[in-house]
């Protein structure tokens, strides 16, 4: 079993800017990717960003050039900075790690980003 610790949300007004950060422990393997996903009020999940232990990166179009997500492998972790927040940003964010062998998925327990305009 994986577990992710997300911490980092919050209230924020139109174009300010959060660090989230997510921490994982237990069985974790080498080769995998983490990442951040968001799900808005009566809409479905939605990938923000990736990467993988190789470095490989890839945002949602809606963030590119906002976001920048990181990782320290040595201390299993992965942040995502966020700049020039919209009130579209408002969502519950989940840290998520993915063994890209065995495909096993967890998740985090979400942390809340509100963006007043």
């Amino acid at each position: 079993q994986v577990q992710l610790v997300e911490s980092g949300g919050g209230l924020v007004q139109a174009g300010g800017s959060l660090r989230l950060s997510c921490a994982a422990s237990g069985s974790l393997r080498a080769v995998n990717v983490m990442g951040w996903y968001r799900q808005a009020p009566g809409k479905q999940r939605e990938l923000v960003a990736i990467i993988d232990s190789g470095e490989f990166i890839d945002y949602a179009t809606s963030v590119k050039g906002r976001f920048t997500i990181s990782r320290d492998n040595d201390k299993n972790t992965v942040a995502l900075s966020m700049n020039s927040l919209k009130p579209e940003d408002t969502a519950v964010y989940y840290c998520t790690r993915r063994h890209l062998i065995t495909g096993d998925q967890y998740w985090g327990q979400g942390t809340q980003v509100t963006v007043s305009s």
